[in-house]
């Protein structure tokens, strides 16, 4: 039997389902409190790198789900797996470069050309074609972000061990979810990085 089909960790369905859910809202916690504050720190370099770094990383997780999906259907399991723990690895740099940004380098505004925090009406007219568009795709990425984490959780945790007709159907829903995130994530930068301050 190949090395990937036996079980990477026991199984404990109530610890995992305990261990899933309270990571998972810590996180959230973590993000929702701490883009909100802004730290006044003399970094040396322009914190909005941190911006650049989360959108490298996602669009590192994009290649990966789709290399992952490819050798899962091409039944090269041992590989799949090596890709999607990278992924996972992957996503706690992002959180961790996303929780940067925001603490060093504040909120931007769709628009704000003059990078003074304030949207005016003339500045929302200038853009007023693609803001609609890009309010949109941050807010459906940002919803999808927040609520996919479990699901990436417990899907990983169905196929280590080795329950792999439940990862299956998880990763059903979890595989687009968490791609739509991984790749509206660098478009999202790359339409709001001009407004940074």
């Amino acid at each position: 039997m190949p090395e990937l089909l036996q079980p990477a960790i026991l199984r404990n369905d109530r610890k995992a389902w305990l261990l899933i859910l309270v990571f998972s809202f810590v996180v959230f916690t973590a993000i929702s409190v701490l883009t909100k504050v802004k730290l006044n720190a003399d970094l040396g370099f322009d914190a909005n790198i941190f911006a650049l770094i989360s959108a490298i990383v996602n669009s590192i997780i994009a290649v990966l789900l789709v290399a992952a999906l490819i050798t899962v259907k091409n039944q090269h399991y041992l590989l799949h797996k090596r890709i999607m723990l990278t992924a996972l690895v992957l996503s706690i740099v992002f959180l961790v470069s996303y929780i940067a940004h925001h603490l060093l380098a504040g909120e931007a505004y769709y628009g704000d050309a003059n990078h003074d925090g304030i949207l005016s009406a003339d500045e929302k007219a200038a853009v007023s074609s693609t803001r609609f568009f890009y309010l949109i795709l941050l807010s459906t990425h940002i919803f999808l972000a927040a609520v996919i984490l479990p699901f990436i959780l417990f899907t990983a945790y169905r196929g280590l061990t080795s329950e792999f007709s439940k990862h299956v159907k998880l990763a059903r829903i979890t595989w687009p979810l968490w791609f739509y995130v991984a790749v509206t994530g660098p478009i999202i930068y790359w339409m709001i990085h001009p407004y940074y301050r």
